[in-house]
């Protein structure tokens, strides 16, 4: 599955689009991955000489694929004029940093559902070292008009 194929329900593109595919998805788990591609901007100012992939870029890209789980979840039809957006983060803990051309595995597993709110658990691994760990909670918001999103 490619998330630009339309198959997806969350609004981000490139250039703020951090899941390359989608390896797996069920109703309580997906596994996705992001190559963190070595011409990305962000290498180039966030550790000259020693580049390395920002936390919150690697933290953002386990909340994507965590935003298309609730979607899947919740169902197209049920999600009508809605948009997943991320309402609370808890003990995020770095193992490893990321390094230009390597492939992060991005797993996030659906913990429970409490009014509207989906608990999740993230992971995320480069050659199969656990580089970050991290609780976050999802909802649904109204999705603004389309002339204002550019």
């Amino acid at each position: 599955m490619n998330p630009e194929s339309g198959t997806i329900s969350i609004p981000h593109r490139p250039p703020f689009l951090f899941v390359d595919e989608i390896v797996e998805l069920t109703s309580d788990r997906i596994v996705a991955t992001k190559r963190a591609e070595p011409e990305a901007d962000y290498f180039k100012g966030h550790y000259p000489g020693n580049p390395m992939m920002p936390g919150v870029l690697i933290c953002e890209s386990v909340f994507q694929a965590g935003a298309i789980l609730m979607m899947h979840r919740v169902g197209d039809a049920a999600s009508g004029g809605t948009v997943p957006v991320l309402t609370r983060i808890r003990e995020a803990k770095f193992k490893h940093i990321v390094r230009p051309g390597q492939t992060l595995t991005l797993e996030a597993v659906f913990e429970e559902e409490l009014g509207g709110a989906y608990y999740m658990t993230g992971r995320v691994t480069v050659e199969g070292k656990r580089v970050l760990r991290v609780s976050f909670v999802c909802m649904t918001v109204e999705e603004s008009p389309r002339e204002e999103r550019r």
